[in-house]
């Protein structure tokens, strides 16, 4: 049933997992490329792209996630919200506040605390994906 907490559910954790993968995958591994001057420029321009894309995406992981709670969750459910709650953490405590401090001059430290941070949330979707799916198939 599209309705159902467990389906907006997966649905969520795809979209989070889809977009994790991309930021893994393209985003971050081309940082290191951007010359120091254009630095700042370029930073600024990746923060007013993904900005939006971070609110829709997260913002659609706490809804899920608040509705299967409000549900009452089986146990894979319980994992696929934690893993949620997990990535989140992370980007508030560590990738916001990495991303604001990466600079031209520093760029090496915050991105390998950047890039942990990344390993964590894109492992945490995948769980998420996972354990929802097989919440959603096994009823």
């Amino acid at each position: 049933m599209v309705g159902d907490p467990t389906t907006a559910l997966v649905a969520a954790s795809f979209l989070h997992l889809g977009f994790q993968a991309v930021v893994t995958v393209l985003v971050y591994p081309g940082f290191p490329d951007v010359p120091i001057a254009a630095w700042p420029r370029a930073h600024a321009a990746h923060t007013r792209r993904i900005m939006p894309l971070v609110v829709v995406v997260y913002g659609g992981l706490v809804v899920a996630a608040a509705l299967v709670v409000a549900a009452g969750p089986a146990p894979l459910e319980w994992v696929a919200v934690v893993a949620a709650g997990v990535a989140i953490a992370v980007t508030a405590s560590v990738a916001a506040p990495s991303h604001g401090r990466l600079s031209p001059d520093r760029p090496h430290r915050e991105l390998r605390r950047l890039r942990r941070a990344d390993v964590v949330r894109t492992t945490s979707a995948a769980i998420g994906a996972v354990t929802s799916l097989s919440a959603s198939i096994l009823g």
